[in-house]
């Protein structure tokens, strides 16, 4: 998939108004991913999961593009968010799912 990653106005502004917080963030998720034995791809599902669970939209997109990106597959991306049901209960996993086809289906 060949998606460009477009940040959104808010995270431009933050970048804009506070530069050293967002490198500071963009370096600890680089040194997070380096810190253990996972691969890049299964991070992004762990992410994913993660994101779905606390109902964050923005981040259910912006790791399932990463998670793309990192070569996941559809089937992999559902079947990571279709394992939460008996965690976060069946609602919360529709609409993670619902989240993460607004992805999936450009």
């Amino acid at each position: 998939m060949s998606e460009k990653k477009v940040p959104s106005r808010l995270f431009n502004e933050l970048v804009q108004r506070f530069p050293d917080v967002l490198e500071a963030h963009e370096n600890l998720g680089t040194a997070i991913r380096g810190a253990g034995p996972l691969d890049e791809k299964t991070l992004h599902l762990i992410q994913l999961a993660a994101a779905g669970s606390i109902g964050s939209e923005g981040a259910v997109h912006s790791h399932t593009r990463r998670a793309l990106k990192a070569g996941a597959t559809e089937d992999e991306i559902y079947h990571a968010l279709v394992a939460l049901i008996s965690t976060i209960g069946f609602p919360r996993v529709t609409a993670a799912i619902s989240w993460s086809r607004d992805i999936l289906n450009k």
